[in-house]
C-alpha cells in the first residue's frame, strides 16, 4: 500500500464506501442492510488501512514535534469515530464507522488533486527542454556535419538553414537572415540579423542560411537558464499554510482538552459512571469531528473551479485563491497577451492601388509583414496583379515589374533616388511616431503610397485594464519589445507603467522588484514568460499561449480574452471567501454544540448523546456543501 498514489487510494476508498452510501439512502425508507455493522466494520477497516493510516502516522509525527495540522484533525476524527464504533458495536450501541470512512475519502480527493498539480509542474519543465533541438550542423575538418547537441562546444562554427531552429547561443560570422525570437524574447516581429549580431538557441530561422560561432552551450544557454529559473521559482514557493491547518493548531488541542476535562469532571466530581462520562467525552469529540472542516475547502474548490471553467478560467490550486486576494499589481506581457501577437495592417495611405500593388509583390513571401499585407488585400477584395522579374533585396524589400514599369515595396532605404512627396513623407513620420512599421510602395520613379503595420491590441484589452484599475489595482506592461512600441500599446489600453527591453532572464527579477510594493499577478503566454509566471504571487497564463506558459501559471484563461483576468480575480476571490464562510459554518456548530455535548446544560434537560452529536456534525457538513453550491449563483463579471 505504501507505493499507491493518492488518486489510487481515493478510488479504492470510494468503492469501499458504496455499501455505506447504499445503507444511508435505504434508511430513508426504513430498510436496514443485513449484518450492516459487520459490513461497515470490514469496509471501514480496509479504508483505514489503505487511506487513513498515512494521516495517522503524520499526526503522530506532528504530535512528537508538539504540533497539530490537518492530518491531526483527520487522524483524530477517523480514530475516534472508528474506535468508538468498535466499542459501540460490542456494547450494542449505534456505530459511526461511516464517519471515519467518509472523512478519509474526502481528504484523499484533495490530496489527489494536489498530486496532479505537482505532476503538471514537472511537465512544464519537460516541455521547456523539448524546445531545444537534438542535433546541430557543425564545421568539423572543413565540412559541416550533424552532431548531437551535447557534443557542441564553445567556439564551434555552426550553420543554420531556413526553417531550422538555432541550436545554441552565439554570434553570426557570415550570412544575413530574419529570426523569429517571439518564443524567447517576446518580440512580435522577426528580427533582421547580420554579421556580428547575436542569436539565441531554440529561436527559429525564417529566411537565409547563416553561420555563427557558439558562445554559450549546455547549461549556459538562455533556454537552459529559463529552465533553471522555473525550477528555482517552483521550489522557492513555500506551501501556503492552509487556513484549516492554522485553525487546527488551536482547534485540535482545545477539543481534546475539553473532552478530557469533560470525562474527568463527570467521573471524578459529578460521580457519573465511567461509561456515561466517556459518552459525554465522545459526544464532544464526535461533534467536533473535522468532517465539515475537511469539506470546507474541497467543496468550494469543486464548485468554484467548475463554474470558472464554464467562464473560460481554469484555477489550478488553492494557493492561488488565497494569494489573489492580496494582489496589488497586475503585470502583463505584451505580445500575445495584450496584443494579438501577429502584425496587422492598420493604415493604407496614398494611391488607391497601393495595397493591390504591395500584395502582388508580397504574395510569394513568407515574411510576417508580407503575410499581413496579403491578408489585408484579401479582406478588402483587392485583386492581385501579374508581375514579372521579381527580385528580393535582403533586408530592404522586393522589386518587380508591372506592365514594363518597375514597382518597389519595402523600406525607405529601398526607395533611395526616387521622388517621395512631402505629404507622404510627413505621414510616414506620424505613423512611425505611433510605433508602426511603415512599408513604402513605389511605382516608376515615385513613392505612391504607404502601408502601416503593427501588432494591435486585442479587442477588450482596454476594457479589461480599465476594470482592473477600477478595482484599485496598478497595471504594468513587461515586455522584450522596444520602449516606443510598448508605450504606444500601453497608451492605447491605459496601462499605468511600461518596462520595455526586458530579456527573459530579467523578467522574474522585475516581477520580484514589483513585489516590494505588494503581491503581484503576472499575465503571460510565451515560453519567455514561464519564470515570471512561477515567480509572481499569482501566475495567470493565456490559454492561447504555449503549453509551458499554461502549465507554469496557477490560473489559466482558456479564452483568448483579457477580460478573463478580471473574471479570474473575481472568481478566485469569491471562491476563497466562500471557503472562509464554510469554515465559519464548520466551526459554529462546535462553538454551540460542544458545551451542550459536554453536559453543561443537562440540568435544563439539554444534552447531546453521541448519536445526536453525530447528527449535528452531519448537519454542519450539509451546511458547508450548501454554502459551496451557492457559489453557482454569485454574480461574476462576464457571466
Amino acid at each position: 500500500m505504501r507505493h499507491l498514489t493518492s488518486l489510487k487510494r481515493f478510488w479504492l476508498c470510494l468503492v469501499l464506501t458504496i455499501p455505506m452510501l447504499v445503507q444511508m439512502v435505504a434508511m430513508l425508507w426504513g430498510w436496514m442492510m443485513p449484518a450492516y455493522n459487520w459490513v461497515a466494520l470490514i469496509t471501514t477497516t480496509l479504508i483505514i488501512i489503505i487511506g487513513a493510516w498515512p494521516y495517522w502516522k503524520s499526526a503522530w509525527a506532528a504530535f512528537l514535534q508538539h504540533n497539530a495540522n490537518m492530518n491531526t484533525l483527520v487522524a483524530i476524527g477517523t480514530a475516534v469515530a472508528y474506535l468508538y464504533s468498535l466499542f459501540a458495536m460490542l456494547t450494542g450501541r449505534a456505530v459511526y464507522f461511516e464517519s471515519a470512512a467518509f472523512i478519509t475519502t474526502f481528504v484523499l480527493l484533495g490530496d489527489a488533486m494536489e498530486e496532479r498539480m505537482h505532476q503538471n509542474a514537472s511537465g512544464a519543465l519537460k516541455k521547456l527542454l523539448d524546445l531545444q533541438v537534438k542535433e546541430a550542423e557543425v564545421l568539423r575538418d572543413g565540412q559541416y556535419v550533424k552532431v548531437p547537441l551535447d557534443q557542441v562546444v564553445k567556439g564551434d562554427l555552426l550553420r543554420v538553414r531556413p526553417g531550422e531552429k538555432v541550436p545554441v547561443d552565439g554570434q553570426i560570422t557570415s550570412g544575413t537572415t530574419t529570426i523569429d525570437e517571439a518564443m524567447v524574447t517576446g518580440e512580435s516581429m522577426p528580427v533582421q540579423k547580420e554579421v556580428g549580431d547575436l542569436v539565441i538557441g531554440a529561436t527559429i530561422n525564417r529566411a537565409g542560411t547563416f553561420q555563427f560561432r557558439a558562445q554559450k552551450v549546455g547549461a549556459d544557454t538562455m533556454l537552459a537558464q529559463i529552465v533553471e529559473m522555473v525550477k528555482k521559482a517552483q521550489s522557492s514557493h513555500a506551501p501556503i499554510q492552509r487556513l484549516t491547518d492554522r485553525i487546527a493548531r488551536l482547534f485540535v488541542p482545545t477539543v481534546l482538552i475539553i473532552a478530557i476535562l469533560t470525562f474527568v469532571i463527570w467521573f471524578s466530581f459529578l460521580h457519573a459512571s465511567a461509561v456515561s462520562a466517556m459518552l459525554y467525552a465522545v459526544a464532544v469529540i464526535v461533534i467536533a469531528c473535522p468532517c465539515a472542516l475537511g469539506l470546507a475547502t474541497p467543496t468550494a474548490l469543486m464548485v468554484g473551479v467548475g463554474r470558472a471553467a464554464k467562464l473560460g478560467v481554469l484555477i489550478k490550486d488553492g494557493e492561488a485563491l488565497e494569494a489573489v486576494n492580496k494582489v496589488k499589481t497586475v503585470v502583463f506581457d505584451k505580445t500575445g497577451t495584450i496584443t494579438v501577437g501577429k502584425p496587422q495592417v492598420t493604415d493604407v495611405v496614398g494611391d488607391p492601388k497601393t495595397l493591390a500593388l504591395a500584395a502582388s509583390l508580397e504574395d510569394a513571401s513568407e515574411h510576417p509583414l508580407a503575410l499581413a499585407v496579403v491578408k489585408k488585400a484579401q479582406e478588402d477584395g483587392a485583386a492581385l496583379l501579374t508581375i514579372s522579374d521579381f527580385k528580393n533585396v535582403a533586408g530592404q524589400g522586393v522589386i518587380a515589374k508591372l506592365a514594363g514599369q518597375e514597382v518597389r515595396v519595402g523600406s525607405a532605404r529601398l526607395m533611395e533616388g526616387l521622388d517621395w512627396p512631402a505629404a507622404l513623407k510627413n505621414q510616414a513620420g506620424v505613423l512611425q511616431d505611433q510605433a508602426k512599421t511603415v512599408v513604402l510602395v513605389a511605382k516608376g520613379t515615385a513613392v505612391i503610397g504607404l502601408i502601416a503595420i503593427q501588432d494591435v491590441a486585442k479587442p477588450g484589452a482596454k476594457q479589461a485594464i480599465g476594470a482592473l484599475k477600477a478595482r484599485g489595482l496598478k497595471t504594468v506592461m513587461l515586455t522584450g519589445d522596444n520602449a516606443q512600441v510598448a508605450q504606444a500599446i500601453a497608451d492605447q489600453v491605459g496601462i499605468d507603467q511600461v518596462i520595455a527591453g526586458v530579456l527573459p532572464n530579467e523578467k522574474a527579477d522585475h516581477v520580484k522588484a514589483l513585489e516590494e510594493g505588494g503581491p503581484v499577478a503576472f499575465v503571460g503566454d510565451g515560453v519567455n514568460d514561464a519564470p515570471a509566471l512561477t515567480s509572481a504571487t499569482v501566475g495567470i497564463a493565456m490559454g492561447s499561449g504555449t503549453d509551458v506558459a499554461i502549465e507554469s501559471g496557477s490560473i489559466v484563461l482558456v479564452q483568448n480574452d483579457l477580460n478573463g483576468v478580471v473574471r479570474a480575480l473575481d472568481l478566485s476571490q469569491k471562491t476563497f471567501n466562500r471557503i472562509k464562510l464554510n469554515l465559519f459554518w464548520a466551526l459554529i456548530y462546535n462553538l454551540i454544540g460542544i458545551p451542550i455535548a459536554a453536559g453543561c446544560f443537562v440540568l435544563w434537560g439539554l444534552h447531546l448523546s453521541p448519536e445526536v452529536a453525530a447528527l449535528a456534525m452531519a448537519f454542519s457538513s450539509v451546511s458547508v456543501v450548501s454554502s459551496s453550491l451557492l457559489l453557482n449563483r454569485t454574480k461574476i463579471q462576464g457571466d
